[in-house]
């Protein structure tokens, strides 16, 4: 008999849960990767970076686990059709896995686990991705919280409130303490490297898009506060990718951020947060979290929106940022938010369509914080602003490149006869855009007038 560990999006050896736990239990573990039908078959790219990173990742996984005397399955399909099939090539006792929140991996880790159950196997799941998840940081009285700052509040004070010390004699929270899943390497199960399916097993061909490391300098984590709004600036870890696939483990970087730069460690809080957000209330995907917000009146302006993918709006930070997420798959976050800003407030184009462009770009996508990301530019999410703050995007370049550095690296044509006029203007924009709001939020209101205390 053996037991099952299930790589997700933890894609690591050292310091997973999950891992951990399997390699602690009664039975030798054999690991398992599903190159996802259901997901991947969606992708429109099939060059898409993120399968390339993917498939990096489990090859370095599949060579240290040949290293160690033991293997890794990989396999393609849907997840039911795959597990129907594992039934019957091993005698599993118990399968390990670590939670995800997300609506789809919900319902598919149920249907696995209701496979399971009818053939007497356990599906045991395991926190990794993120510090503290539902139900952890909560009001006194039991409720989620909805907006940031009291959240990020209690999650230090329940990290705080259980310090120890580490291997070395350091005080560490006892939520950061990394799982020393190697300690255990003899528990993998022994057997002869099996073999992984190339790309183009998949549907899909190798992505040209450049991979951060997943090291990243003291010095850089130590000046963030300074530097992290300048994107020509080196001034960011650009770990996301590493955080959503889980090849880098975000106890060690938290543990690391707590001493050297709290506004770091407060990026990672937002993780946690919009996790807990999407956790208990699913219905953020596809839906403002505040549904007045439904009554806003979007432009059907596709000519605009093709504009604004491309890069080609006549603002110029606006278009660097679109045009370094087309190139490498990632955008500065200062840019992202200039960017979002621009599309639902200056274009009044649903935060929808660009919540979707961006899923579609970015290496590090991660739902929960691309959503809430969204929500936060459009105005209709957690956030406590109101809905009138509306980014200027020159003022914006004025004071995060001045010097135009960032920019002139990716539009090269800035500044010369070549590049167009602002497709909109800012004044306009911004008072076409607190007309709009203003008009669906009192629709809204008259709206839930008209409904009756009983239909409530």
């Amino acid at each position: 008999m053996i037991s099952i560990f299930w790589f997700r999006r933890d894609l690591r050896l050292e310091d997973n849960a999950g891992l951990y736990k399997a390699l602690k239990g009664p039975n030798p573990v054999l690991p398992l990767f599903i190159f996802d039908a259901e997901i991947l078959d969606d992708l429109q790219d099939k060059k898409d970076g993120r399968v390339t990173f993917i498939h990096d990742a489990i090859t370095n996984l599949s060579q240290q686990l040949s290293k160690l005397g033991s293997s890794l399955i990989v396999r393609y399909g849907k997840p039911k059709q795959v597990w129907e099939e594992l039934l019957k090539e091993y005698a599993i006792n118990k399968v390990y896995t670590n939670r995800d929140t997300e609506s789809y991996a919900i319902s598919r880790d149920q249907q696995i686990k209701d496979l399971l159950k009818t053939n007497n196997i356990d599906l045991l799941t395991y926190k990794d991705h993120i510090i503290f998840e539902k139900g952890e940081v909560t009001k006194d009285d039991g409720l989620p919280y909805t907006v940031f700052t009291p959240f990020s509040r209690k999650w230090k004070a329940k990290l705080a409130s259980r310090m120890t010390l580490d291997q070395d004699g350091k005080p560490i929270s006892y939520y950061l303490k990394s799982y020393p899943t190697l300690k255990y390497a003899d528990n993998f199960h022994n057997c002869d490297p099996l073999p992984i399916m190339g790309l183009h097993d998949i549907g899909f061909e190798r992505s040209d898009l450049p991979f951060p490391k997943k090291s990243v300098a003291r010095k850089i984590i130590k000046a963030y506060s300074e530097q992290r709004d300048y994107p020509a600036v080196n001034g960011t870890s650009k770990l996301g990718v590493h955080y959503r696939f889980g090849t880098i483990s975000i106890r060690e970087k938290a543990n690391h951020a707590q001493h050297l730069n709290e506004t770091y460690l407060n990026e990672l809080i937002w993780r946690d947060f919009y996790s807990t957000i999407l956790a208990y209330f699913p219905n953020v995907v596809g839906h403002p979290f505040r549904l007045k917000y439904d009554f806003i009146e979007w432009r059907d302006a596709e000519e605009d929106f093709e504009k604004w993918k491309e890069g080609k709006t006549g603002y110029p930070l606006v278009d660097a940022g679109m045009r370094e997420l087309a190139e490498t798959g990632y955008m500065h976050n200062r840019v992202r938010m200039v960017v979002a800003s621009f599309l639902t407030k200056h274009l009044l184009i649903d935060w929808r369509k660009g919540e979707a462009w961006f899923a579609e770009k970015l290496l590090d996508f991660d739902l929960a914080s691309n959503n809430g990301g969204w929500q936060w530019a459009a105005g209709c999410g957690t956030d406590a602003a109101p809905y009138f703050r509306i980014f200027n995007p020159e003022s914006q370049l004025k004071k995060f490149d001045a010097k135009f550095v960032y920019v002139k690296k990716w539009v090269p044509e800035f500044a010369t006869a070549d590049y167009p006029e602002p497709m909109v203007d800012h004044k306009f924009a911004r008072q076409r855009c607190l007309e709009v709001y203003k008009a669906g939020l009192a629709k809204a209101e008259q709206q839930n007038q008209n409904v009756s205390p009983k239909k409530k």
